[in-house]
Formats: structure tokens, sequence, C-alpha cells
């Protein structure tokens, strides 16, 4: 891994979009909500939340579009990237995106059922 690597625990706002790219390889699409509370100054409570755009290829692509909805609560590690450009009104947008290299459901408030794939490779 780079030195841009980042773990996000989430919750999923936008249903998985898996697509076949034109190598036949797997790719998802998805966005997730990370949530911060932190007591302030004042004693009471302050809430935050940061989006994320997450994508992953491969075999977990097709195991995370199998696996998990909007609104389920995940795991994900992989490389950040923030990326900008301009929008048709020429307004300035950003993003900041996740390309995940490894994701799983959060347990802290669920229980999961592991089933294994099979590998595509023969091991």
């Amino acid at each position: 891994m780079s030195d841009n690597t980042i773990t996000v625990v989430g919750n999923i706002t936008k249903e998985p979009e898996l697509k076949f790219l034109g190598s036949g390889n797997a790719a998802v699409k998805f966005s997730i909500a990370v949530n911060k509370r932190r007591k302030g100054k004042d004693g009471e409570y302050e809430e935050s939340t940061s989006f994320f755009d997450v994508q992953a290829y491969g075999t977990l692509a097709e195991n995370l579009a199998n696996s998990v909805t909007k609104g389920n609560r995940i795991v994900v590690t992989g490389e950040i990237e923030q990326r900008s450009w301009d929008d048709k009104e020429g307004n300035k947008r950003s993003t900041v995106e996740i390309t995940a290299s490894e994701a799983g459901p959060s347990l802290r408030w669920a229980t999961a059922e592991i089933t294994r794939t099979p590998s595509k490779a023969g091991f």
C-alpha cells in the first residue's frame, strides 16, 4: 500500500453500483457517511459528517455489490485521493475518493455470516 492509506467506518448512503469494464473487470461505486461526535468547550456534544465516494475493483467489487446495501455500516481500507474539476457552469467542484483494497461489514451493532466465494485462480 502507498502512504495515503486510510481506514474509515461509515454508513452507505448510496446503493452500490456494479459495472463491468471493457476488460471484463468488475467495478463498484458507492458513497459512505462517516459521523464524528465530540464534546465541545461548552460541554455540549457536536456532530459532524464527512462523505466519501468509494470505488473497488475485481472480486472485491463483486463481493461488495452482493453483500452490502444502502444504510449498512461498513469498514473500508484503501487509498484516499481528492479530485477537483470545473462543472458545466464553471464552478469548482471536488470530491474525496477512496479506492478500496479491503472492505467488510462493521460488527459493532450487527452480525454477519461469512460465505467464502470460490477463487477464480483455483486456490
